[in-house]
């Protein structure tokens, strides 16, 4: 970890990521503090404000009820990252367990593992988490469920290339001749050589699964008003451009900043740990 991280502060592109990771996840914790107009977060209206310019002390201007752009586009970071969290901690124990079973057992038990993967692979990811959405009530629950449901088959795919590959070398061999049983070969000997490439992908993946929820959002079928989140105010403002550039700029400024910074730092965990995604 010391010299991943000594490495990671030693590239500038790294370095950068980091800083606006940093800046995303502060802002999250502390939205409460930094906020000017905390209450603007849910349903309060302000017409002698509305669709102000920025300007002090609305720095990214006002939207069409009077709120605080700023302080709604901050509270729009921690339900991202509360979205991005949830998914993985439960689309990556799934996708990994079902991975390994299918790499080391292989058989019946690999080919239809393999092949119930491959069937909500061969979907398009936004696609699909519309279908789950179009069934469901647009909440930021079923937000989460829409998004993990496509997410999983990635991490089977990746875990069982590497549990095929990992199986044949000599650690596994030997730990099977002393009589270990599968479940310890798969979770005590395999697994963790497959974690840097774990890692890796869910460094990239959490600025997709915002990415993602954003554009569900978008499209009406994330979290609801009032809830602030970024894929809305940009479908919002966007009826409003040119005019009312910082509805959809600052928005979209925040969502590419995220994706940004946690791209930046996953292709940096590639290089460094040889994640092979």
């Amino acid at each position: 970890m010391k010299r991943t991280l000594s490495i990671l502060l030693r590239n500038p592109l790294s370095l950068l990521g980091l800083v606006l990771i940093a800046v995303v996840v502060l802002a999250a914790i502390f939205a409460d503090f930094i906020t000017p107009f905390p209450e603007h977060v849910g349903a309060v209206v302000d017409f002698a404000n509305f669709n102000r310019p920025p300007e002090w002390p609305y720095i990214f201007g006002t939207d069409l009820v009077g709120r605080d752009l700023f302080t709604r586009i901050v509270y729009a970071y921690r339900i991202s990252l509360i979205l991005g969290i949830v998914v993985l901690a439960i689309a990556v124990p799934v996708g990994v367990t079902i991975g390994l079973l299918a790499g080391y057992l292989g058989g019946w038990t690999e080919y239809l593992l393999m092949r119930l993967t491959d069937v909500f692979l061969s979907i398009p990811p936004l696609v699909l988490a519309m279908s789950v959405m179009g069934l469901l009530e647009p909440t930021l629950t079923n937000g989460m469920i829409a998004v993990t449901v496509m997410w999983w088959p990635w991490y089977t795919r990746l875990v069982y290339n590497l549990a095929r590959a990992e199986k044949e070398e000599g650690y596994v061999l030997a730990a099977e001749v002393i009589g270990a049983s599968k479940s310890h070969v798969m979770f005590r000997e395999i697994l963790p050589n497959c974690v840097p490439s774990i890692l890796t992908k869910m460094t990239l993946d959490l600025g997709f699964v915002i990415l993602i929820a954003s554009s569900l959002s978008f499209l009406g079928l994330g979290v609801q008003p009032p809830t602030p989140d970024l894929g809305s105010m940009v479908a919002e403002g966007a009826k409003y451009l040119p005019d009312s550039w910082w509805l959809t700029v600052f928005p979209g400024l925040a969502i590419l900043i995220a994706v940004f910074g946690f791209n930046l730092v996953g292709d940096a965990l590639r290089e460094i740990l040889g994640g092979d995604q």
